[in-house]
């Protein structure tokens, strides 16, 4: 009887932690490790907690010639993307929804924005400083940063995972072009990656920062 018991309270305690695991996949978003972008949920009390992949330092330079790095978003949600000015197919979608989340966020100063160019040899300070003139880009919220070319095909290939012709061919020599935008947490963690040409994703996408903001 006493043994009987035991397997029950068990059982019922398994069930227990089961059913929490479920709660918190609704109530929190998961961690991206690896170029194949697979979702994981890691439980701070897991030991891979301490592992999870975080944006390395860099050193860019934005619209207004000031000097970007990773600790300028310390403590802080964002989102990133690569583009280049003349680009004439996806970047002006991409400025678009971006300047939704400018627009959604703009009085939030936990919440920030970061395209980086993909072409740094072309789009110089002054050229991108037009660009956010005249897409009404507040320096504030969104950085446009150009810099070392190596550097940004870096970032994008193995911080932000944001390549995926990269994953696939391994060309270094190939150009960045990538339709993705990535979010990131406070402790410089990617938390999901969306489609920044479609306005659903993008809709998703400020639905999933509601939810980081929670984690404080």
């Amino acid at each position: 009887m006493v043994i009987s018991l035991i397997i029950v309270f068990t059982l019922l305690i398994a069930a227990s932690c089961n059913t929490k695991k479920a709660v918190d996949k609704e109530l929190t978003l998961p961690f991206f490790n690896s170029a194949e972008l697979t979702p994981e949920w890691i439980h701070k009390e897991d030991n891979d907690y301490k592992k999870i992949h975080q944006i390395p330092d860099f050193s860019l330079t934005n619209q207004d010639g000031e000097k970007i790095t990773r600790k300028t978003y310390e403590g802080k949600i964002y989102v990133a993307d690569f583009f280049f000015v003349t680009c004439p197919g996806i970047c002006p979608i991409l400025e678009k929804n971006m300047s939704k989340l400018q627009d959604k966020f703009k009085e939030d100063n936990d919440v920030l924005l970061l395209s980086h160019t993909v072409m740094p040899t072309k789009d110089s300070v002054p050229v991108l400083k037009q660009y956010a003139i005249d897409n009404e880009i507040d320096a504030k919220k969104w950085n446009l940063v150009t810099g070392d070319k190596k550097q940004i095909y870096n970032l994008a290939r193995k911080a932000y995972f944001a390549d995926e012709d990269f994953v696939k061919t391994q060309d270094e020599d190939a150009f960045v072009h990538t339709e993705n935008f990535i979010l990131i947490d406070k402790k410089g963690r990617i938390r999901g990656v969306y489609n920044g040409t479609l306005a659903l994703d993008t809709e998703r996408l400020i639905r999933h920062i509601e939810i980081l903001k929670k984690e404080g």
